[in-house]
């Protein structure tokens, strides 16, 4: 063990190590967190002030970390947050957590990655770890963030420690989090596998070391490829089903009483959130410069990406029933989060339903108990933003020409709907077991009437 990497797991195992994170977001705060209450010293790296001010005053803009959680470990001075990447060099370890979009063509984006990389290599010094934790392509590590850190002369493996273990943060989620979550860790070196596990051991309830960085990358966009093929597979299920007359949700709860060769994957409206909509186009992009072609990864994506061109197709279908025009109908969109229970819009399939609607002049409105308001981010493409979420009175449900299931949050009365609402088109399979005056339409086009009135009784001679 060299002098440099025996000092730090040295400091690491005494807790005197100084973890430093870059990007206080999904990933970043909650890894803060668990690093704080393991005993470590963690300066947090935001480019956002507001951020940076709230995390000090022990105020969490992520929902997963309560401020009950937060504030005691700011005011035990374990947890603080900073806009100065100068002060990097304060810290023997540093965690990368920063976005990886795609761009318009569908290309990785890592601008964020070597604007971190850069702070970092400013104030490298001998002994440091540094971990990128952002999801990306194989490779990115050590042919993107290794040069990097190499101009000024320090090598990896000797002088300072390189690793790459993905995120694998699951909003939420009760009973998966940061601690309890498998940690996968990959290393330039093994000497920077030995420090990476060293650090994170002590975070992470189990560790899952692999053979290299570009393996920990793989790990990464594998998990998240394997979940978009299965649900593209649900999506083309359920449109097979409508065809057949057949309801999906009888067809995968029936297959999912199967014990074995069998794993249950749901239809929806379409795919959301940071992860699951973009990671396989990150292995798609680099195999395409391998020349090779992921025929089922852009297969996969299509069928996906049709889903809200889908649903919007039914509920036409469903207004043109009662005789209705999509143009100048009212349209309640119920959920707008890219999945149940959590405020987070990224990449939500309820966006671009709302956009079609409006594109084909419906007059769209939305609740949801956990978007209060959906602001103009230069991103959105929809009319008249802000939009606000609306209250779920009789009256408006009446009011409505048909109201669309997208997000399934549990605090939403489904029963309610039904008794108020005259149609519904319910993409998650929610309204199955639940009836009233409302006409529910499902995603595979199984569709069930309003209760029947009780039979008159005649009266007796």
């Amino acid at each position: 063990m060299s002098a440099h990497l025996e000092s730090l797991v040295a400091k690491v195992h005494s807790s005197d190590a100084v973890v430093g994170v870059i990007g206080l977001g999904y990933v970043g705060l909650p890894l803060a967190v668990e690093a704080a209450s393991s005993g470590y010293s963690v300066l947090g790296f935001d480019v956002s002030a507001r951020v940076a001010e709230g995390i000090n005053d022990g105020r969490s803009h992520i929902r997963d970390i309560p401020d009950e959680r937060l504030r005691p470990l700011t005011e035990q001075r374990l947890v603080s947050a900073t806009t100065d990447m100068g002060r990097l060099g304060e810290c023997d370890a540093v965690s990368i957590c920063v976005p990886t979009p795609l761009n318009k063509t569908k290309d990785p984006d890592l601008s964020y990655v070597v604007s971190a990389a850069h702070a970092v290599a400013a104030t490298l010094r001998r002994g440091q770890l540094v971990i990128l934790e952002s999801t990306t392509y194989p490779g990115t590590t050590r042919e993107v963030v290794l040069p990097i850190l190499e101009e000024g002369g320090l090598v990896a493996g000797e002088d300072f420690f390189l690793c790459f273990s993905p995120e694998r943060v699951d909003p939420g989620n009760p009973r998966w989090h940061t601690r309890n979550t498998p940690k996968v860790l990959g290393g330039i070196t093994p000497a920077c596998l030995e420090a990476g596990t060293a650090l994170y051991a002590r975070i992470f309830d189990t560790m899952v070391p692999v053979e290299s960085a570009e393996a920990a990358e793989l790990v990464k966009v594998y998990e998240n490829t394997f979940r978009m093929i299965n649900i593209a597979l649900a999506n083309e299920l359920a449109q097979a089903c409508e065809k057949l007359r057949v309801d999906v949700w009888d067809v995968i709860e029936a297959a999912a009483t199967k014990p074995f060769g069998f794993m249950k994957f749901t239809p929806g409206p379409g795919l959301g959130g940071h992860c699951i909509p973009l990671d396989p186009h990150y292995l798609s992009w680099k195999m395409r410069t391998l020349q090779y072609r992921t025929r089922m990864i852009e297969l996969a994506s299509e069928i996906n990406a049709e889903m809200p061109e889908y649903v919007v197709r039914k509920v036409a279908d469903a207004l043109n029933d009662a005789r209705k025009a999509v143009n100048g109908s009212r349209v309640l969109v119920m959920g707008i989060a890219y999945k149940k229970d959590i405020d987070d819009l990224r990449e939500s399939p309820a966006l671009d339903i709302i956009g079609l609607l409006q594109g084909r002049g419906a007059e769209v409105m939305y609740h949801d108990p956990f978007c209060p308001v959906i602001q103009d981010d230069g991103h959105t493409a929809l009319r008249d933003l802000p939009m606000h979420s609306v209250d779920l009175t009789p009256e408006l449900l009446e009011g409505t020409d048909a109201v669309v299931i997208v997000t399934d949050h549990s605090a939403i009365s489904y029963p309610h709907l039904a008794e108020h609402a005259e149609l519904v088109v319910d993409t998650r399979g929610v309204m199955r077991e639940i009836h009233g005056r409302a006409r529910i339409v499902g995603l595979s086009g199984a569709s069930s009437s309003p209760n029947p009135p009780p039979p008159m009784l005649e009266a007796a001679d």
